[in-house]
C-alpha cells in the first residue's frame, strides 16, 4: 500500500511547482515512509509514498513499461500479479522489476480499456499513457484503497485536476479550499457514513468503488465524469444459486475462502491478523494459519466496557490455534483522547466511537514491526451479520410493512421526532420496499430534526439522502428483496464506514495495509450469486454458509458465537460531568455556543438543552440512544470542523498544513 497524488492542467502545459507537489506527498508520508517518486513535466506533477510490501529492493515509482511511453502511480496489492505476470511475459512483455505495480502497465498495452478485467485485488491508480496523451484514475471494485479528487479554476480562465490517496493531500496543494459541505454531512447525519461521491468537503469527490476516470489531454470535455467498470450484482430474484447438498456448498466457498486467504499471505515481509473472537476474524486465523503452516501472529482489542469485553473469546481462539495473541487495552479514557486523532485519519465527522480502538489497533500492529494485517471486515455487509437483518425478518412474518408501521408507532409513543410520512413513503418506494437498514437509519436521521438549525431542518431533513446514492432501482428491483437490503448497506457503509473509519483509512495512518479476504472478487461473486438463505437461515441464524464451514475449522461456540455491536459507550463523550470526572477541554470548547454559531450547522439552545436531557432518567432507551447517536454526531462534526476547516473551536492542534501557494505558469 502507498499514497499517491497529482496535479493535471486541463487546459495546456502550465509549469507547475515542484513544491506543491512535494507538499501533497509529504501531508500522506503516514501511507509510504519507506520511499517517494515524482514524474514532473509541463502540465503534469505526479507524487507517490511508498509503503514497501512486495518488491523490497526495485518497487520505487513511477513505474513504466519497456519504452518508458507507459507511467504508473499504484497504491494497493495486486494479489495474483505472478500468475498475470507470467502470462504477459509469455505474451512477449519484458518485465525489470519485482514489484507487482509493474503488471499495470503491460496490460494497459496489451488490453488498453479493457484492462480492468485483468486486475484483480485492492487499488487506486493513475496510469498516463504519454503517446496517446491520456490518463487514468481508477478504483478497485470494493472501494479498499481510496482516491478523491478534484477541479480547482485557475486565474487565466482554465482548470486544474487534482487527486490524492486523501483529502489533507489535495488541501496541502494550497489549490482546494477548505469549505464545508453540507451535503457530505448531512449523509453523515443520515447513514453513519459518507459514502460519496459527495465527501464533506465543497468540490471534493470522492471517486466510487468501480468506477474509472478517463482523461484525454488532447480533448478535455467538462465537466469531468467518472463511470463504471464494475458494479454489484445479484441474480434475478428466483435466479439465485442455490444447492441441495449442504456439503458441496461449503466446500465450494471453502475453497474460494481459504484461496483469498492464501493470496492475501502473499508478501516479502511477515504479515500478521487482528482476532476478535468472532466467527469472522477467527475464521481468517485458522486458514492462514493452515497456509502458512505456523500460527499466523494476531493482535486483540480488549475493550474495557461491561459486554463488549471480547479478550476471553479471542483467547479462547488464540488457544485453540496455537497463537499468541497481543492485546490492546481500550477503555472511555481512550476513546476520547484518541478521537481528534480517528478525525484526522478518517477526514469526516466519525459517529462510531469503537474506530478508536481499531486505530489504537493498528498502532500497536506497527510499533511490533508489522507492516500487514489481515482483517474480518466484509462478511457482515455480504452475509446479513448485522442484528437489524433479524429483527427486519422476524417482523416481516406479520407483513411486509409490518416492521415499519411499528416503527412508526414506536417513535410516537416515545416522544420521539418524525419525518414526514410521504419522505418515509418516497424512501421506502425507491430502495424496494422497507428493509432493517432504515430502521437503524432512520433512528440515526432523527439527530437532523432534533439538531440541525432550523434552515437545515426545514431543507435538508425534508429530503430523501437515498435519492442521492445513484441507486439503479430498475436492477434493485428485479432482485429478491433480502439481496436489495444487502446492496444498501454495501453502497453506504463498506466504502462510507468500513473501509473508511474503520479500514485503509485507520491502518495506514500508522502505515499499515489492512488485507480483507472477505472482500476477494471471487468470493463476492459467490456469495452475491448465493440464496437468501445461506446467509439468513430461519430467524436467527446469520452468515450460515461461514458458521457452517467454521464449524470445520474451530470450536463449534466459536462458531455460532453471536455478534457483538463492537463499540464504546456513544454517551462516553458526555456522563463524565454528571460522573464527577472532568470533561476533557475540547469538548466543551467545540460545543460550546460561539463554535457552534461559527459553524452555522445546529441549533445551539437545542445541543445545550439534550446535553441535559441525555442524563434525564425518565427517558425511554430508545429515546436515550437516539439522543446520544446525535450528540456524538455533533461533536464529531464541530471537531471535524476545527481541525479541517477554521482551526478556531478549541485549544486542539488543527490540520493546518504548511500550503505553497499555488505559483503555476505556462511552460
Amino acid at each position: 500500500m502507498c499514497g499517491i497524488a497529482g496535479i493535471i492542467d486541463l487546459g495546456g502545459r502550465r509549469r507547475i511547482e515542484p513544491r506543491i507537489i512535494e507538499a501533497m506527498a509529504q501531508a500522506i508520508y503516514h501511507r509510504g515512509p519507506d520511499e517517494d517518486g515524482f514524474l514532473i513535466e509541463p502540465g503534469i506533477a505526479l507524487a507517490n509514498r511508498r509503503l514497501s510490501i512486495v518488491g523490497l529492493a526495485d518497487g520505487r515509482q513511477p513505474i513504466y513499461n519497456e519504452d518508458g511511453s507507459v507511467v504508473v502511480m499504484f497504491n494497493g496489492e495486486l494479489f495474483d500479479f505472478p500468475e498475470k505476470r507470467a502470462a504477459l511475459e509469455a505474451k512477449g512483455h519484458v518485465f525489470r522489476t519485482h514489484t507487482d505495480t509493474e503488471i499495470i502497465p503491460h496490460l494497459w498495452e496489451e488490453y488498453g480499456e479493457q484492462m480492468f478485467e485483468h486486475i484483480r485485488g485492492q487499488f487506486a491508480i493513475c496510469l498516463y499513457d504519454l503517446k496517446k496523451r491520456q490518463i487514468i484514475l481508477c478504483r478497485d471494485r470494493m472501494g479498499i484503497c481510496p482516491l478523491f479528487w478534484s477541479v480547482q479554476p485557475h486565474d487565466d480562465g482554465g482548470s486544474w485536476l487534482l487527486f490524492a490517496s486523501e483529502i489533507k493531500s489535495l488541501l496541502a496543494s494550497g489549490m482546494v479550499p477548505r469549505t464545508p459541505d453540507i451535503r457530505g454531512i448531512n449523509h453523515v447525519f443520515s447513514f453513519f457514513a459518507n459514502p460519496g461521491p459527495v465527501t464533506c468537503f465543497e468540490g471534493v469527490n470522492n471517486l466510487l468503488p468501480g468506477h474509472w476516470i478517463k482523461l484525454d489531454l488532447n480533448n478535455i470535455r467538462l465537466p469531468l465524469q467518472s463511470k463504471p467498470y464494475w458494479q454489484l450484482d445479484f441474480p434475478d430474484q428466483g435466479q439465485e444459486l442455490d444447492f441441495a447438498n449442504e456439503k458441496e456448498a461449503i466446500d465450494r466457498y471453502e475453497e474460494l475462502l481459504l484461496a483469498a486467504v492464501s493470496r492475501r499471505l502473499r508478501a516479502d515481509v511477515p504479515v500478521v491478523s487482528y482476532l476478535s473472537g468472532g466467527v469472522d476474524s477467527s475464521m481468517v486465523v485458522a486458514l492462514a494459519s493452515k497456509v502458512l503452516g505456523r500460527p499466523i501472529p494476531t493482535f486483540t482489542i480488549s475493550v474495557q466496557s461491561k459486554g463488549l469485553n471480547e479478550e476471553t473469546e479471542a483467547s479462547q481462539v488464540a488457544k485453540f490455534i496455537g497463537t499468541e495473541s497481543i492485546v490492546v487495552q481500550c477503555g472511555d479514557n481512550e476513546v476520547r483522547d484518541h478521537y481528534p486523532e480517528l478525525i484526522r485519519a478518517a477526514e469526516f465527522p466519525v459517529v462510531d466511537t469503537s474506530c478508536t480502538a481499531l486505530l489504537m489497533l493498528a498502532k500497536t500492529v506497527r510499533q511490533n514491526g508489522y507492516k500487514v494485517a489481515l482483517t474480518g471486515e466484509g462478511a457482515d455487509e455480504f452475509l446479513a451479520g448485522y442484528p437489524w437483518f433479524k429483527i427486519h425478518k422476524m417482523l416481516s412474518v406479520f407483513g411486509a410493512n409490518f416492521g415499519a408501521s411499528l416503527r412508526q408507532f414506536v417513535l410516537k409513543f416515545s416522544g420521539q421526532p418524525q419525518f414526514d410520512p410521504a419522505l418515509v413513503r418516497t424512501t421506502r418506494e425507491f430502495v424496494g420496499g422497507h428493509n432493517g437498514w432504515l430502521d437503524i437509519y432512520g433512528l440515526m436521521s432523527m439527530s437532523k430534526l432534533r439538531f440541525y438549525k432550523p434552515e437545515l431542518r426545514d431543507t435538508l431533513a425534508k429530503q430523501s439522502p437515498f435519492l442521492e446514492l445513484g441507486l439503479d432501482r430498475e436492477r434493485l428491483m428485479r432482485w429478491h428483496p433480502f439481496h436489495r437490503s444487502l446492496a444498501i448497506g454495501v453502497r453506504t457503509m463498506l466504502n462510507g464506514h468500513l473501509m473508511s473509519s474503520k479500514g485503509d483509512r485507520l491502518t495506514m495512518n500508522s502505515s499499515v495495509e489492512g488485507r480483507y479476504p472477505f472482500l476477494d472478487e471471487d468470493v463476492v461473486q459467490f456469495v452475491t450469486q448465493l440464496h437468501p438463505r445461506w446467509k439468513l437461515r430461519g430467524m436467527f441464524r446469520d452468515k450460515y454458509i461461514l458458521r457452517k464451514l467454521a464449524e470445520r475449522w474451530l470450536p463449534k461456540d466459536v462458531a455460532w458465537r453471536r455478534k457483538l455491536m463492537f463499540r464504546a459507550p456513544l454517551d462516553s463523550f458526555h456522563l463524565t460531568a454528571k460522573q464527577g470526572k472532568p470533561v476533557p477541554a475540547w469538548i466543551e470548547q467545540v460545543l460550546s455556543a460561539e463554535s457552534l454559531r461559527k459553524t452555522n450547522i445546529f441549533d445551539v439552545e437545542a445541543v445545550q438543552h439534550w446535553r441535559k436531557a441525555v442524563f434525564d432518567k425518565r427517558a425511554g432507551s430508545l429515546q436515550r440512544t437516539s439522543i446520544e447517536m446525535g450528540l456524538v454526531a455533533v461533536t464529531a462534526t464541530q471537531l471535524w470542523h476545527h481541525l479541517y476547516i477554521s482551526g478556531d473551536l478549541s485549544e486542539l492542534p488543527s490540520f493546518r498544513s504548511e500550503t505553497p501557494s499555488p505559483v503555476l505558469s505556462a511552460g
